[in-house]
């Protein structure tokens, strides 16, 4: 294989342009408002860096990752799916519930779990791979009102059957999941590795989950039939079939995969923090990883550090208020970030093409 410097230089220019820009961007809006925009980025490293910010931005980073993949596996068969919000919360919700009920080994009740939120997330996406496949309609408005229904089903499942009354609290919330259902959290691994205990709380366990899919996500995309054809579902359906790939199949089996995988994004701290689904509940996590995906270019690798830059950005940003700027500025800072990126990458793409066609005359003229 030749080394191609030129190649090299172009794909680290993208990412470079994209910081180099979001940079600008949060400037200036700090600028707007009479801001040192030195002092706040300074100060937001300052704590973002500290060994329990790390931690914590980690632990953001796991459910991002997640959803993210389940994102990038629609991607690849050429769908959007922006249901992700709505299939982890009823995945998380149903886990919860049924998890709190079940008792099992510690082993088998935390898998017991991951079924049922895997599941329930891929039932729910399920509907939308029917009305796609037999109706024709499209995933991304089927997927968006799935979400609304979601959010509201939720809620009156917890407020009505799921919940259990805890004395002194006003909060809605399932019964707690049994000490077997709780995924144990990687402290005990970090401090042989020199690492102190945190008073906010360790590292998620589940990143080991994450750090798995992301393995299988790779193999499967890259170095399987299922993943080539799902690959060639998503460049040219009408190809794909001619070669003898069901696209509509591999469309059905993308959403539901895409589902099922999205019901564990919010596992992480159900099953390492709360033990119980809230009315507080997290939300933001699907919608937030659809930037990540786009961010990550649909890559395992890329994911997992736009996760962990997400992670960090939202970690650093809650110091801010210290020095009187609103913490949303990191939104700022996401928006710019993706917004650059993609068009970095796509400036990219187009040029490479022009040196591509170039390089095909000069052959063709030989």
């Amino acid at each position: 294989m030749r080394f191609k410097p030129g190649k090299i230089a172009l794909s680290i220019a993208a990412p470079v342009f994209a910081t180099v820009f979001s940079l600008a961007v949060s400037s200036a809006s700090l600028l707007a408002t009479n801001k040192s925009p030195r002092e706040a980025f300074a100060i937001m490293w300052e704590f973002g860096s500290g060994a329990g910010s790390l931690m914590e931005a980690v632990n953001l980073a796991t459910s991002y990752y997640i959803a993210a993949i389940a994102i990038a596996l629609t991607f690849r068969a050429g769908l959007f799916n922006i249901g992700v919000e709505g299939q982890l919360r009823l995945g998380s919700l149903f886990a919860a519930y049924f998890g709190a009920m079940i008792a099992l080994p510690p082993v088998l009740h935390i898998a017991a779990i991951f079924f049922i939120a895997m599941f329930v997330g891929g039932l729910w996406a399920a509907i939308a791979a029917y009305m796609k496949v037999k109706r024709g309609v499209s995933e991304v408005i089927s997927t968006i009102m799935l979400n609304s229904i979601a959010g509201g089903l939720s809620a009156y499942l917890l407020s009505k059957h799921f919940m259990v009354k805890v004395e002194g609290s006003n909060d809605l919330a399932t019964k707690p999941l049994a000490p077997s259902g709780q995924f144990p959290d990687l402290m005990p691994v970090l401090k042989k590795l020199g690492v102190e205990e945190q008073p906010g709380g360790g590292v998620y366990g589940m990143l080991i989950i994450a750090i798995v899919l992301g393995i299988g996500f790779w193999f499967v995309v890259n170095r399987t039939r299922f993943g080539f054809e799902l690959r060639s579902t998503g460049m040219n359906p009408i190809a794909a079939r001619v070669s003898g790939v069901d696209s509509k199949k591999m469309t059905f089996i993308a959403l539901v995969a895409s589902g099922a995988i999205a019901g564990l994004a919010g596992l992480p701290t159900l099953l390492g923090d709360t033990h119980s689904y809230t009315l507080g509940f997290r939300g933001g996590v699907g919608f937030t990883a659809i930037a990540i995906a786009l961010l990550g270019r649909n890559s395992a690798v890329g994911m997992a550090i736009s996760a962990l830059l997400f992670g960090f950005l939202e970690v650093a940003s809650r110091t801010l208020e210290l020095i009187d700027i609103a913490p949303e500025t990191y939104v700022i800072m996401q928006g710019s970030i993706l917004l650059s990126a993609v068009i970095a990458y796509e400036v990219v793409r187009r040029y490479q093409l022009t040196l591509q066609s170039q390089a095909f005359a000069k052959e063709g003229d030989k």
